[in-house]
């Protein structure tokens, strides 16, 4: 056998090269990945490139800027051959109907708060963000490590769709309101927009609950329609103007401890990826997470500093009213629990997980006053 020289060695490496340059050319369907042939054994991917709709404005801190990260550092870590582009609110398909689109394959994926999906999937709220529940870095044990994941998934399979977990942000303000909230008999036939499990208690407790997008709100408050909101993190807040129509910011975030967001993507177009591009999407996807939850924590600081200059008054809720809403809270998950069975199985994961959790919580951390 005649043995090459380093020259034509070289020549065959780029000629190679090129052909399998020529081969990652090919274009693709926009909507899923389809593999292409190449010669050989060996097959070439082509290119994927999905519309995403966000259920949150891109130019929002935390909240909706989470989505620009993760589709720039996927597009980035794939060489450009994973093409995430995302879409604002209401632009291709409804804010609070993402999870139906991809369902339905209207689009590939879509970046949203699955606790929107909570009128046709009861238990989604659990994976998206529960009252007097787990701390963020808690719900990331939960998911990666102690079969948070796999309920989470087992759940959407039933719709149809993948969940891979994209960011998680830590508690939002408990709400902003016209006039103060000394006690219960504040929140009765109270106008107030609230959202997932939170409103299921608030509404118990008395208020008048409605949900309006993030872009709506503003008008909302500002023409009467509703007298309190509670919707983000305060750099969300004031990015949107609560703090112009509204002298009252109260804390804690009692309601959404920790909040995800999901990439939601059609199972069938995910199940069509290759290994290696379902590991780039969940690499970028947890990068977010990592990121999301520094980013939200770093922003918050310098805002809540700024409010009392502007007139607002950022305060505690009373513990009374915060022990009765745990209370109701209780209620609440019981009841749901009593009629949906995925919601009974991925409430008791939780609670099994904090109470193992609770061991090293409680001696490990320093207390939140030392």
């Amino acid at each position: 056998m005649t043995r090459l020289t380093n020259r034509s060695a070289a020549v065959a490496v780029v000629i190679a090269f090129g052909v399998g340059m020529l081969g990652t050319m090919a274009l693709s369907d926009p909507s899923r990945a389809t593999p292409v042939a190449a010669s050989g054994a060996d097959e070439v991917a082509a290119a994927v490139s999905w519309r995403v709709p966000a259920s949150f404005s891109t130019n929002l801190p935390v909240l909706g800027d989470n989505v620009i990260y993760v589709t720039d550092a996927i597009r980035a870590a794939s060489g450009g051959r994973i093409a995430l582009t995302p879409f604002e609110p209401g632009e291709i398909v409804p804010a609070f109907s993402i999870t139906d689109a991809v369902r339905e394959g209207k689009v590939p994926a879509g970046y949203t708060w699955l606790g929107y999906d909570q009128g046709k999937i009861p238990a989604a709220p659990l994976v998206a963000a529960v009252p007097f529940g787990m701390e963020p870095w808690e719900y990331s044990a939960w998911w990666f490590e102690a079969g948070g994941r796999g309920l989470a998934e087992a759940l959407y399979a039933k719709q149809g769709v993948m969940p891979v977990l994209c960011g998680i942000i830590g508690p939002e303000a408990a709400g902003w309101f016209r006039e103060p909230i000394e006690r219960l008999e504040d929140l009765r036939g109270l106008k107030i927009r609230f959202a997932g499990l939170g409103g299921r208690v608030i509404e118990r407790l008395g208020a008048s609950v409605t949900m309006i997008p993030g872009g709506e709100i503003f008008q909302a408050l500002e023409k009467g329609v509703i007298d309190a909101t509670e919707y983000s993190l305060p750099s969300v807040d004031a990015a949107l103007g609560f703090d112009r129509v509204a002298g009252f910011n109260y804390f804690p975030g009692w309601h959404q401890p920790f909040t995800t967001s999901h990439l939601v993507v059609n199972l069938g177009v995910w199940q069509a990826l290759t290994p290696q591009q379902r590991a780039t999407v969940e690499m970028g996807c947890t990068a977010g997470v990592t990121r999301n939850l520094a980013r939200g924590e770093a922003l918050q600081g310098p805002v809540l500093a700024a409010f009392a200059a502007r007139g607002v008054e950022t305060r505690r809720l009373p513990e009374p009213l915060l022990r009765e809403l745990e209370r109701v809270t209780a209620q609440v998950l019981a009841d749901e629990a009593s009629r949906d069975e995925d919601f009974r199985v991925i409430m008791a994961s939780q609670r099994a997980f904090r109470a193992e959790y609770a061991h090293w919580k409680q001696l490990a951390y320093l207390p939140r006053d030392f």
